[in-house]
């Protein structure tokens, strides 16, 4: 049976559709692209699902499975227009949410925000305190719930219109029967509201942090629901009745279900997808060390792979909308710089490159809706670097001669310069943007980018890679085969997951039996907690793959740092593993370790992940000979970095085999985007299609 992978992007929504040998059109894979719609991105998703099988020549039927990147629950928190949230809390910790850590996001500045308190999840009138209390270490209660206080707040709640609501208690992590009581209390007054636990959503110590989160949760929750389930619902209207599945910031799938229980968990979905997308393109060709770049219509999403392997976030530096959000999240940076940049020359006369965007409506001024204002786009038009007649493979129709309008008007004659000159000034700016973001995710992180290849993708990304690359000192560029759905591929090479935690702290160098024994119940609850959501899900319990985790510091450091627990019971040598794992990576991620320091355990967590089936990629043809002559389609004047303009041949990537070399200055041109190779470099074909760009060298595979 066919299945779907859908990205929704700030331009574009990205379709890629895999058949098989048993569906009526054979095995293949099939692209697309459509518009996004802002507005309601269900309507360009649905609308490229169909077109998608109509292309094909799929039936409707035939599809089991689509697997969707979205960024509704992303938008909500940065635009802030969630629901009106109501939070009932432990009486004396109020105003947590408000308070903080005292943190302050630039340390020597005077004027600055502070999103936790200029835009705050729950409104404080709408924080109710509650009496109760818990006790750490064991869970006591001190004081019981309290339950008429709570009854009497649901209807305060009622009363302001309010059906989003969260309850945080302290030390609920330790004891949860308070927030679950109140819970059912909260439902037993507003049947239809829309209520979670901190416990439900983080159940792990930090109170403002699972607070903020569980805040979080309540406030994109609403609106992530009714997107999820009118899009599922609409699937099954028009004859698709699929299995919608979503991707998490981690990486893993969720069930819509569960996405609506915990759309916290999918507040990153969106660029997760270009990640995975991207280490599965380079893996074909066993490329390991790559940094992807993930650049569309409106932001770039930067990512550093080592070995592989795709880092998750540390959960202090997990914001999204300027809050903190403790959920596993792929280790990615999102800057606004896409080909929908807007350039602009700011009060002070600077010139400025995003991040705002002119999106898919009206869209760059060479789109002709109406956009007046030039973008990165415009710019590489401008200078030849994309053809108007090529863009989509001509779908998309290109007015050159707006974009030189609004770059001369906007730009040029403000700035004294030619149109030519601001034209690579755009790019200028955009590219050095970027470079100082893939640089905060490398070098910063102790990366040498010279050991790296560079992974630019989305529309945009291929024809800015060898530039980025000359810029962070990377080995070379790799442009996948289809840059522009390679989010959307993405999705379809991951697999079904999640994650359960459980905070236990206790001393690992130290530890005595009756605490290790406690770890050992606490894993065997997690291993079959993670166990039950697969399940729940369809899968077969011997399907399952469990990846244990402790999340520990030093003694005395304020923040954790995931080392993985061995297979098996926890025994004192396998503990004695969890303390050197640890110690290994404090020394790959700080340059340090302390042999002789204490190991504090903070946090168990238990990954459960089934595997999905991976997407079928075919090896290219290979080819008799290197030159490459025969998928030249004409040559067009190009002007690159310098300012040199030079007649440039353009190439068919269709017609590119297995060996092929192309030496620049080139154009590789595809339906879904354009592959800039300047002057002084080459392009080798890869044996699954990709296009190795590096400086004359060596070729690829020599």
């Amino acid at each position: 049976m066919a299945r779907i992978g859908v990205d929704v992007g700030g331009t574009n929504t990205d379709i890629i559709l895999e058949t098989f040998p048993s569906d009526s059109v054979g095995a293949g894979t099939f692209r697309h692209k459509v518009p996004s719609t802002i507005q309601d991105q269900s309507i360009g998703v649905l609308q490229g699902v169909l077109e998608v099988c109509d292309k094909a020549g799929v039936k409707r039927s035939e599809v089991s499975t689509i697997v969707h990147g979205t960024t509704v629950a992303t938008n909500i928190s940065i635009e802030h227009n969630g629901a009106e949230v109501g939070m009932l809390t432990t009486k004396g910790f109020r105003d947590i949410l408000h308070i903080g850590r005292h943190k302050r996001p630039h340390n020597f500045s005077l004027h600055f925000d502070v999103p936790w308190q200029s835009n705050p999840l729950v409104k404080r009138r709408y924080r109710i305190p509650i009496s109760e209390r818990i006790l750490p270490p064991f869970g006591e209660v001190e004081v019981s719930l309290d339950e008429e206080e709570v009854r009497q707040a649901a209807r305060k709640f009622k009363e302001a219109g309010i059906k989003s609501v969260v309850v945080g208690f302290l030390f609920s992590f330790l004891n949860k029967d308070h927030e679950v009581r109140a819970k059912e209390i909260v439902l037993e007054e507003i049947p239809d509201a829309y209520v979670c636990c901190s416990c439900e959503v983080v159940d792990a110590m930090r109170e403002y942090e699972r607070f903020s989160t569980a805040a979080m949760n309540s406030y994109v929750g609403p609106k992530t629901s009714l997107y999820l389930t009118n899009l599922e619902r609409q699937l099954k209207e028009n004859g698709v009745d699929a299995d919608l599945r979503i991707i998490q910031s981690n990486g893993g799938l969720a069930t819509v279900d569960s996405c609506c229980e915990k759309p916290v968990n999918i507040l990153m979905s969106g660029p997760a997808g270009g990640v995975i997308g991207g280490n599965f393109f380079a893996d074909l060709d066993e490329e390991k060390n790559i940094i992807t770049v993930d650049i569309g219509g409106t932001s770039a999403d930067i990512s550093t792979l080592v070995e592989g392997d795709i880092k998750i976030m540390n959960p202090r530096d997990s914001y999204v909308g300027g809050h903190p959000v403790m959920v596993p999240m792929i280790d990615l940076i999102t800057i606004g710089a896409g080909g929908g940049s807007i350039a602009y020359i700011d009060e002070a006369g600077g010139f400025q490159v995003g991040p705002r965007s002119a999106g898919s409506m009206p869209g760059p001024a060479c789109y002709g809706r109406g956009g007046e204002e030039p973008t990165v786009t415009d710019a590489n038009i401008l200078l030849g670097r994309l053809d108007p007649d090529q863009m989509l493979g001509g779908d998309l129709k290109i007015d050159p001669e707006l974009s030189y309008k609004a770059i001369k008007e906007k730009i040029a004659d403000p700035l004294g310069m030619s149109v030519r000159e601001a034209a690579l000034g755009i790019i200028k700016i955009v590219n050095n943007n970027m470079a100082l973001a893939i640089r905060s995710n490398s070098v910063a992180k102790g990366v040498d980018p010279r050991e790296f290849m560079l992974m630019p993708f989305g529309g945009a990304g291929p024809v800015h890679g060898p530039a980025l690359a000359e810029e962070v000192n990377a080995k070379g560029v790799i442009a996948p085969p289809a840059p522009g759905i390679t989010s959307a591929a993405g999705l379809l090479t991951t697999n079904l997951q999640y994650e359960v935690t459980r905070s236990y702290l206790c001393e690992l160098t130290s530890i005595v039996s009756n605490q290790a024994e406690s770890l050992q119940l606490l894993l065997e609850e997690l291993d079959s907690e993670a166990t039950k959501k697969l399940v729940k899900d369809g899968v077969e319990p011997d399907r399952v793959k469990l990846t244990r985790y402790a999340e520990c510091r030093y003694h005395g450091q304020g923040f954790e740092l995931r080392a993985e627990i061995p297979e098996g019971e926890l025994s004192q040598s396998a503990i004695k593993k969890v303390v050197e794992n640890f110690h290994v990576q404090h020394d790959t991620d700080y340059g340090y370790r302390y042999d002789e320091a204490e190991v504090e355990l903070v946090t168990l967590r238990v990954v459960g992940e089934a595997a999905s089936k991976t997407l079928e990629w075919k090896e290219l043809e290979k080819s008799s000979e290197r030159d490459a002559k025969e998928a030249i389609m004409y040559e067009r004047e190009t002007t690159f970095a310098v300012g040199q303009s030079i007649m440039t041949p353009r190439y068919d990537r269709e017609k590119l085999l297995h060996g092929h070399v192309v030496y620049g200055p080139a154009l590789i041109m595809q339906h879904d985007s354009t592959s800039l190779v300047p002057p002084g470099w080459n392009a080798s074909v890869s044996r699954f299609g990709n296009l190795m760009i590096s400086k004359n060298k060596l070729t690829y595979g020599e």
